[in-house]
């Protein structure tokens, strides 16, 4: 349709493709229906070859959108002979994606990683363009993976484009990468293009056909042909008619005047997921009876309603099929999907589609071949395709058991997704029928699934426990732990109250499981915290003592482990689970590990790994679609401003969190946000301030309590109640913590308390309770030893007794300083030169100089890791790896691995 009037839009196009060897971009190119997306996209691929460029492509088509990977199989099979460079778990996976071998495959985002890398060898030779039409209409699978691409082509030679029709929703749009919009052509430059294709016009017709075509140059050389048929006059002046309803009525105007066999083969097309144009016209004889050939698609091709192409029969536009396929009626449809269903033998998957669709009812046969179809789905690992062919089968069902129980499990499927509109659309359907006591258990667990349970406040926690019971008593124990667990990330989440908390530990401790089961042992430490923790904290070390563990049972060990105050054992642990969990893809819960490291290691002011462990959480937060989560690590990320003496920026990430936790109540991350302004207040000596804060956390009235969170801060509000000169507004919090403390063996709950007591003690008791909490072993708790020290360094100045009070306050500073909690090392030498010595400025640390990617990155390199290896764990490729170690390079005044290394230290 040419590209008059498309200057600006080509311009930056060409631009993109020029700078593509300096480093890789992604765009999606937007507009209407016929507006010139193609166009654009081959003038793209023109110029990219022109300039050297490797163009692959792929296209999405709306009746291949059920075929797992197909939009990917289309774009990797000129480059399939290059598999080879990929390690061979990325390599296996993504065969196995593509239905090369017979393996089950992994977690889509490995399939997705292994994409990226082989694009990138690709690109080590030439650049690459990637061109994507009509991207909304893509296999999810597919989506998933361009969108994870999009995301990464930072330092890559590759460019990726993609058109997406305006109106119709596209799961690239998730990945919110940038967008040029494609605008009508303006009126001088609709004129030309008319004047170019249809020069003959009468003037009234000219002048209506511009109006009518607004600008949309599809519009213009098509509606100008069809007003030389016998409709065309009806096509322009029909009222109230949409312009993509105009267009498809003069497709269909076409396609009526068209011989019967190309009519036959056409309407095959329209509803055939590949084309294969052998396949087609075999079917297309099946369907007619007729003897049909390539000849009989020549006066589709003069009618512009198909391509030239011998081998493959594509569509002049998506238009075109869609009218064919809307002209065309109920039975005609069943009848061509028959006869494509027969030519399809020695592919299942795709003849059992076309088998339900030429179905007009239930069939218990189809509906069993759809559930093997999903079966073989979960095993090429796509999960939008599982949910599909589930959804089907139950359409298919006679049984309404049978029925009940599909829909059911496409709505657990949709779950796994993160699709609340499909799982909402299944189970409403499915509460239709008459379901068992099980099956409605199931249908009520399931719709409260989604976001921990903050969006759903019809079924609450005792609910969710009295369910699991009755599940449990019915003899499905697995799905009874996995409904409990829901309500304990409740009691994480929200404040359900004790009875609720009671309630859960009651069921969960009647299930017949292992006491050493790192399910249950999550469920009793998000349930119960304080009742618990004793007994959570004693078989996780039984547990961690056995000799290998699942990386997902070491999660939840590392997770529960923060709500139980064993720190150490939660850094060390989520670090554990990290290898696994990334070598599985599994970035949902890679996100989790990441998240609970990052706020243990925060509480422990262990900078050099809450910061990248909190950048990384919080990426892959907003990735895989757990807006929640990212709020608890934001608010965990201002906890480490404030540490770092970053107080503007430790506000303005708490409020940020706080926008993500209010609307929803979500206690842990009001709780993190308001402990985070809390440290922030204390930093800059505002101990008042601070003071307040932190008592509205043990306030059950406010949003901002969480009952396990909450213990965590008891050496904050000892502090500020004694700077503050107010220590009666502390007692009687410190009175509940010491009750608790009689309960669990917290190690953060009890090394606050020792701090709180001397801090608050009268004259006489003092000294020797700091005796007491210095005894302590806090080698793992180097913070909490350097506030220690502190305290009793202030403690001892104010009894004029300087000269004791320098080593404890040099203590301090210097560990203060070698934590990078540079607001207490402040307050160190403050005291120091208060007691007449004066102390050198701190110096820089690494973590001050690199942002915290590129400080994940020096750290992994100094442990002598490959580019490579980073980029396997950091799901980048090794090009961006290399691009990252440049700028740390730099900025670090270094030149090699060794160099890097020293520079840590």
């Amino acid at each position: 349709m040419g590209l008059i009037g498309r200057s600006e839009e080509t311009s930056r196009l060409h631009d993109l493709i020029d700078a593509v060897r300096e480093g890789g971009a992604a765009l999606l190119l937007r507009g209407e229906p016929g507006i010139g997306k193609t166009a654009l996209l081959a003038e793209a691929a023109a110029t990219a070859r022109a300039s050297g460029l490797r163009v692959l492509n792929t296209a999405g088509v709306e009746s291949e959108a059920h075929l797992p990977y197909g939009g990917l199989h289309q774009l990797l099979w000129p480059v399939r002979d290059r598999f080879g460079v990929l390690p061979a778990r990325q390599r296996e996976a993504l065969r196995a994606a593509l239905g090369m071998t017979d393996a089950t495959a992994p977690e889509g985002y490995l399939v997705a990683l292994a994409v990226l890398n082989l694009l990138a060898e690709v690109a080590e030779a030439c650049p690459v363009l990637i061109l994507v039409e009509d991207a909304h209409w893509l296999d999810p699978s597919t989506a998933d993976v361009l969108a994870f691409l999009g995301r990464r082509l930072e330092s890559e030679p590759i460019l990726l484009l993609a058109s997406v029709r305006a109106g119709i929703p596209a799961r690239l749009d998730e990945a919110e990468l940038p967008d040029m919009v494609i605008p009508p052509l303006s009126a001088k430059d609709a004129a030309a293009l008319l004047d170019a294709t249809a020069a003959d016009l009468p003037g009234a017709v000219r002048r209506r056909l511009l109006a009518e075509a607004a600008g949309n140059p599809l519009a213009l050389i098509e509606l100008a042909a069809a007003v030389d048929g016998t409709d065309g006059a009806a096509i322009l002046t029909s009222p109230w008619l949409p312009l993509t309803a105009r267009l498809e009525r003069a497709f269909m105007q076409r396609f009526a005047a068209l011989p019967a066999a190309t009519r036959a083969v056409l309407e095959v097309a329209a509803i055939n997921d590949s084309p294969d144009l052998a396949e087609t016209l075999t079917a297309a004889h099946a369907l007619t009876g007729l003897p049909v050939t390539v000849a009989d698609l020549r006066p589709a091709v003069d009618a512009r309603l198909v391509g030239p192409d011998e081998s493959r029969l594509t569509f002049h536009h998506p238009l075109v099929r869609s009218a064919i396929h809307n002209l065309a009626s109920a039975d005609r449809r069943r009848d061509a999907h028959r006869a494509l269903a027969g030519v399809l033998a020695d592919q299942p998957d795709r003849r059992t589609w076309h088998l339900a669709a030429a179905s007009d009812r239930p069939d218990e046969d189809i509906a069993t071949a759809l559930e093997a179809v999903a079966v073989r789905a979960q095993r090429r690992g796509s999960g939008a395709t599982v949910v599909a062919a589930l959804e089907q089968a139950a359409r298919m069902s006679p049984d309404p058991d049978q029925r009940a129980d599909r829909l059911l499990r496409a709505a657990d499927g949709a779950v796994e997704l993160g699709r609340p509109e499909i799982v909402g659309r299944l189970l409403d359907e499915a509460a239709k029928l008459d379901l068992s006591g099980q099956r409605r258990a199931r249908l009520v667990w399931i719709r409260a699934a989604f976001d921990d349970g903050l969006r759903d406040r019809a079924t609450d926690a005792t609910a969710l426990a009295d369910l699991a019971q009755s599940v449990a008593a019915d003899g499905d124990t697995d799905l009874a732990v996995r409904i409990l667990w829901s309500a304990a990330l409740r009691c994480f989440w929200t404040e359900p109250g004790m009875a609720a908390r009671d309630r859960i530990v009651d069921v969960a401790e009647r299930l017949p499981l292992d006491p050493l089961d790192a399910r249950l042992l999550a469920i009793l430490g998000y349930a119960a915290p304080i009742a618990r923790g004793a007994v959570v904290i004693e078989r996780s070390e039984r547990l961690l003592a056995q000799a290998v563990l699942d990386p997902q049972a070491v999660r939840l060990v590392g997770s529960v482990a923060v709500l139980v105050g064993t720190f150490d054992v939660a850094i060390a642990q989520s670090a554990a689970s990290l290898a696994g969990l990334r070598d599985q893809g599994r970035l949902q819960l890679l996100a989790r590990a990441l998240a609970a490291q990052s706020w243990a290691a925060a509480q422990l002011a262990d900078l050099t790994v809450a910061l990248p462990a909190a950048e990384e959480a919080s990426r892959l937060a907003g990735e895989t679609g757990q807006p929640f989560l990212r709020g608890l690590i934001l608010a965990t990320q201002a906890k480490i401003a404030a540490l770092r003496g970053h107080f503007d920026q430790a506000r303005e990430l708490a409020a940020e969190a706080e926008k993500l936790g209010t609307p929803v109540s979500a206690r842990n991350v009001l709780a993190t946000a308001q402990h985070a302004r809390a440290l922030a207040a204390l930093g800059e000596g505002d101990y008042p301030q601070a003071l307040a804060r932190l008592l509205r956390m043990h306030d059950m009235t406010d949003p901002s309590h969480q009952l396990a969170l909450s213990c965590h801060t008891v050496a904050d509000i000892a502090d500020a109640a004694s700077r503050s000169e107010r220590p009666g507004d502390a007692a009687g919090v410190l009175a509940q913590m010491e009750a608790a403390a009689k309960t669990t063996t917290s190690p953060s709950l009890h090394d606050g308390l020792r701090l709180a007591r001397a801090l608050l003690a009268g004259q006489d008791e003092a000294e020797s309770l700091f005796h007491a909490a210095l005894a302590a072993d806090l080698t793992r708790r180097p913070f909490m030893r350097a506030r220690t020290e502190l305290a009793y360094g202030e403690w001892l100045r104010r009894q004029r007794r300087a000269t004791d009070s320098r080593q404890h306050l040099r203590a301090a500073r210097d560990a203060f300083d070698a934590l990078g909690t540079s607001p207490w090392g402040e307050r160190a030498r403050g005291e120091l030169r208060a007691a007449g010595e004066r102390s050198s400025e701190r110096q820089a640390a690494t973590s001050d100089i690199l942002t915290a990617q590129e400080f994940q990155i020096a750290q992994m390199a100094a442990e002598g890791l490959t580019n490579r290896e980073i980029g396997k764990r950091l799901y980048i490729s090794h090009r961006t790896v290399g691009a990252h170690l440049a700028k740390i390079y730099a900025k670090l005044g270094t030149t090699s691995r060794v160099q890097l290394h020293t520079a840590l230290e």
